[in-house]
């Protein structure tokens, strides 16, 4: 039976170890997992979140897609939306101090963060907290009690802190707090394993220390690795325009994943699909062989992307749309349609009123690079005359026609 559990572990473990950066302590993990099969009870998986954005990208999902290997292996999966922690805003990586979002913000935030989870994450198998339940709760000697858990010298210990404690750039004291609150989240959870980027290894164990503080046992801190965005260079971030946003249509996501470098391809299947590894070591093997091309496997990623936050049905259409359109140089015939009253407009502006570009100086950026085409030929004035059934494509991807009423 030992033996038949053991290799049950072995097993968990291999699925646990894909794409991940750090297991701290790998041992104490193994042990946690022994002791789940041989009781038959699930280990309760934390991942704190701060909805200090409204939407997420690939970049947020690494960890979401490990929470799922957790449910799938059969655990917990705990989500703690930090509504309340949100309002001080996580200092990691940070050089400055962070501006506060509103109570407002943070809750219309955190309503769309649950849309987009879901995409990933079983909802049938996923517990959602929010920490203003019990950190609300607390009265300043709970907090002096639980800030006098850690020193001021452990927490200067942090890069981005010690950084800016050397430059002589502020620290708010409240700063401090972030960690030692999110770490007694995994306190009032009993978490067992806490889940966070590379960059969230300083609070997750902050976190297993004062589970030990509160004569619990410590949880384990396990680190995804930061996505590098599509100009395979920086992190995906939206502010960078190298995202890929789970929110975004089909068309988007295919053309957007078919941009990535090759040297990513594996890197993003393993991260951010859920494709047996297996396949995945085949694939590389086959690039490297040079017996798949690498604008094959994209496309495969591509579907695979878009089935998970669409559907396979949008997967095909994509396809098909892209190799229309950059095979065939043809332009598609399923494009949004917009009327328009006047005869002329000014383009930088009717561009980005109608989100082909993001502000009208991208629209003149746009036309001045070329990257406007008006019937299928470029453009680059910035008044246009309009006529009825007239194509506007901006970049690559955006489309669209124009109807007079």
């Amino acid at each position: 039976m030992a033996d038949s559990i053991k290799a049950q572990v072995e097993q968990q473990m291999e699925i646990i170890r894909r794409g991940t950066a750090e297991i701290v302590p790998e041992d104490e993990l193994r042990q946690k997992l022994y002791d789940s099969l041989t009781n038959n009870q699930p280990l309760r998986i934390k991942l704190g979140l701060d909805p200090t954005a409204p939407d997420i990208h690939l970049g947020h999902t690494v960890v979401l897609n490990k929470l799922r290997q957790f449910q799938d292996l059969g655990h917990e999966v705990h989500l703690i939306i930090g509504d309340f922690t949100g309002r001080i805003g996580d200092p990691s990586g940070k050089s400055e101090t962070r501006k506060p979002l509103t109570e407002e913000q943070v809750k219309a935030n955190a309503t769309t963060y649950q849309e987009q989870i879901f995409k990933v994450l079983d909802p049938q198998k996923t517990v959602v907290h929010f920490n203003s339940d019990w950190l609300s709760q607390m009265n300043l000697v709970d907090v002096l009690n639980l800030a006098g858990k850690y020193t001021v010298a452990r927490m200067l210990e942090r890069d981005d802190f010690a950084k800016r404690y050397k430059e002589n750039l502020p620290i708010g004291i409240h700063e401090f707090m972030y960690p030692l609150l999110q770490g007694y989240d995994s306190v009032v959870l009993k978490a067992d394993v806490e889940l966070g980027g590379t960059d969230q290894k300083f609070n997750l164990l902050v976190g297993r220390q004062l589970q030990k503080e509160y004569g619990l046992k410590p949880q384990i801190a396990l680190t995804m690795p930061i996505l590098e965005g599509t100009d395979g260079v920086q992190k995906m971030s939206k502010s960078l325009g190298n995202y890929i946003g789970v929110h975004e249509d089909a068309h988007e996501m295919f053309g957007k994943t078919m941009s990535i470098p090759d040297e990513l391809i594996i890197r993003y299947f393993e991260l951010v699909t859920q494709v047996p590894l297996e396949e995945i070591r085949s694939m590389q093997k086959a690039m490297a062989e040079g017996s798949l091309n690498p604008r094959d496997a994209k496309i495969r990623l591509a579907k695979e992307i878009i089935t998970i936050y669409h559907d396979a049905e949008a997967a095909d259409q994509a396809e098909n749309r892209f190799k229309l359109v950059f095979s065939q140089g043809s332009i598609p015939e399923d494009i949004p349609e917009v009327i328009e009253q006047q005869d002329e407009v000014w383009l930088p502006k009717f561009l980005n009123d109608h989100k082909l570009v993001s502000s009208t100086s991208e629209g003149r950026r746009m036309l001045q690079q070329d990257a406007v085409r008006v019937n299928g030929e470029k453009y680059d004035e910035e008044n246009l005359t309009v006529k009825d059934g007239m194509v506007i494509q901006v970049g690559k991807r955006k489309f669209i026609r124009i109807r007079k009423p």
